[in-house]
């Protein structure tokens, strides 16, 4: 009899992830191994925040709180989408989960029936399409060219719709691309889904506060006020407060969607973690300043990279509106052999070789749904970032 579930047939194990441990491996076996491939910031979290934790733990809140989260907490994501982005939610209105994956996983799992389906911009987070398809719904990709900034265009976005169209995902700025609408480019989408009612829009804003140059990244229903019934505004603390292992995400969403979540939640994890609520409840109401500086540090990492990968033969690398992703292109490297022998036949061939010979681990844009392309995360040091640069321009030089 066979134990494992088919539904697990549906899904691989996360690619992100799966590279960070095997970078980890390698260091424990001595390996001289940069690891440019993590989504996370190597700063960390802000003394205020750590602080607030400690105190939650002295004054005993460490019990169950509700499992939507604490009204503290809820109404500072109140407060939070009122102050950036002149949404009005009410507290009930707002859910806590273990990390913005779960607030997805929520509703995915809620809403979606068997043949129902997703459309999904490519290139795109890698866990999108997979919980889609562990909900049983179908994940539909439209591909946004780099010509256009890797941002969607209304006229594909609609003939990609269907009967069958439940959900509209968004993530603005992009992982992997660094690609961020502003309210101008969110206003033809917007009028797209207006004509089509049926269809529901998830928007991931995650890294809405780690955005360059004067962009102003934008929201959904921000932009188009009528679309708030069908819209879940999803967010967290991970990126721009250094929380990654805190795992708090959070969304805003119309009342029966956000009793259904907290339905499901009150049946696989219940309450995120007392602690991490303080914690949150302070890095959403206190002082924001040490964003600025890293993202002072963040510009600085991304000009670099830019212009040391664009510096090796056969890489060509868009300068990122946001985040701390690269997804430079590698096209040029194709048909090429490298000093070790092997023949780079596409971009997993590519990061492999890269990895074994040079020493430098990223991830190939295949898993983002985006061939031939690579994603660097500038979330960390900087001197290993230039290193692994210099390592890229010489296994590109020695390629033949």
């Amino acid at each position: 009899m066979k134990l494992i579930a088919g539904r697990l047939d549906r899904i691989s194990p996360s690619q992100t992830i799966a590279v960070r441990q095997k970078v980890a491996a390698l260091k424990r076996e001595g390996r001289d191994v940069l690891g440019v491939s993590s989504g996370e910031p190597d700063f960390d979290t802000p003394q205020h925040v750590k602080q607030a934790a400690i105190r939650a733990i002295e004054a005993g809140e460490t019990k169950y709180t509700d499992v939507a989260g604490t009204p503290g907490l809820r109404q500072a994501v109140a407060d939070k989408f009122r102050r950036d982005s002149g949404i009005e939610y009410r507290p009930e209105e707002i859910i806590i989960s273990t990390g913005a994956k779960q607030v997805m996983f929520n509703a995915m799992l809620a809403t979606l029936n068997a043949g129902d389906e997703a459309i999904i911009p490519t290139p795109c987070w890698v866990s999108y399409p997979d919980i889609v398809a562990l909900a049983s719904g179908t994940p539909v990709f439209v591909a946004c060219s780099e010509n256009h900034g890797f941002k969607l265009r209304a006229e594909d976005f609609e003939a990609a719709i269907t009967p069958r169209t439940r959900w509209f995902i968004l993530n603005n700025p992009c992982n992997p691309t660094g690609a961020a609408y502003s309210a101008a480019d969110l206003r033809p989408l917007c009028d797209v889904l207006l004509r089509h009612p049926e269809v529901w829009v998830l928007t991931d804003d995650i890294y809405e506060k780690l955005a360059y140059d004067g962009e102003k990244p934008a929201t959904i229903v921000q932009v188009e006020p009528r679309l708030k019934q069908r819209t879940v505004t999803m967010n967290g603390c991970s990126k721009s407060y250094a929380m990654t292992g805190w795992r708090i995400g959070f969304a805003g969403a119309p009342l029966p969607l956000i009793k259904a979540m907290d339905k499901l939640q009150s049946q696989s994890t219940s309450n995120t973690s007392s602690v991490s609520q303080a914690a949150a409840l302070t890095a959403l109401s206190g002082p924001e300043d040490f964003i600025n500086d890293m993202l002072r540090v963040f510009r600085e990492r991304r000009d670099m990279l830019v212009d040391m990968l664009n510096g090796a033969p056969g890489i060509t690398c868009r300068k990122p509106d946001a985040t701390f992703y690269v997804f430079p292109s590698m096209a040029g490297c194709l048909g090429k052999t490298t000093r070790g022998g092997t023949r780079i036949t596409d971009d997993l061939t590519f990061v492999t070789a890269l990895l074994e010979e040079e020493g430098v681990a990223a991830v190939h844009g295949t898993v983002f749904m985006c061939p031939n392309h690579l994603r660097i995360s500038f979330a960390t040091d900087t001197e290993v970032l230039r290193e692994a640069c210099r390592r890229i321009q010489r296994f590109c030089q020695n390629l033949t």
